[in-house]
């Protein structure tokens, strides 16, 4: 069976953005799901919203692919269960790319990753399934980026940094060589780590210092 073309779960903000890279990529978006009742019927850049995430449950597994409009904040686990439903339910979630994003020839990008417009990846980063590196993020050699990770805008990391699963790095944050995150961590925006942050923990400034444990949530 041909695919008919990709179905963007989530219209909110972070949509316009994915919605945006893949019309850059030249894909063909059918349209996009939002349990938001009020959202039914608008349009996300001319796109539009065609029905709650049951919609699509009408089109066969291999008849089409889905991308996550739905962003990722601190704390929140909504995106990563979103991604593992349609998943086990045999959909699949192909990686995307922003044309302008500057990747070396020698990475592995997991299925879902989302890179927009702007980063760049060099060479031997490993980045998990269902993870995003948003606008302008940079990742230097060897970096190895878990599953359901967040590398907000503007964040740049330096060699072999390690972010594990869950963590959520903020916009415009820095982490020197070697560092690595925990799982579930958030890194604040514009914070500098030198150091390692323990999983579950939420750290804040220059340099980055431990404000408090952190809670999960499933929104």
């Amino acid at each position: 069976m041909s695919v008919a073309g990709t179905i963007v779960l989530g219209a909110g903000g972070h949509s316009k953005v994915v919605v945006d890279t893949l019309i850059a990529s030249s894909v063909v978006v059918v349209g996009l799901t939002d349990i938001d009742l009020a959202r039914q019927g608008t349009l996300v850049l001319n796109i539009p919203v065609i029905g709650t995430d049951n919609e699509i449950l009408k089109y066969a597994t291999d008849g089409i692919v889905l991308a996550l409009g739905i962003g990722s904040v601190r704390a929140s686990t909504l995106r990563e269960k979103v991604f593992q439903k349609y998943t086990s339910l045999g959909y699949s979630f192909p990686k995307i790319v922003h044309p302008s994003a500057i990747l070396s020839s020698v990475v592995h990008i997991g299925e879902g990753v989302q890179i927009m417009a702007g980063c760049i990846v060099q060479a031997g980063v490993e980045i998990g399934d269902n993870s995003i590196l948003n606008t302008g993020a940079q990742l230097d050699h060897d970096c190895i980026i878990g599953k359901n990770v967040h590398i907000s805008p503007g964040a740049n990391l330096s060699g072999g940094v390690v972010v594990e699963d869950g963590a959520h790095v903020g916009v415009g944050a820095t982490i020197i060589q070697g560092v690595r995150v925990g799982a579930r961590s958030t890194v604040g925006a514009g914070a500098v780590v030198v150091k390692d942050v323990p999983p579950d923990t939420i750290v804040f400034g220059v340099p980055a210092r431990e404000v408090k444990s952190q809670v999960r949530s499933s929104l």
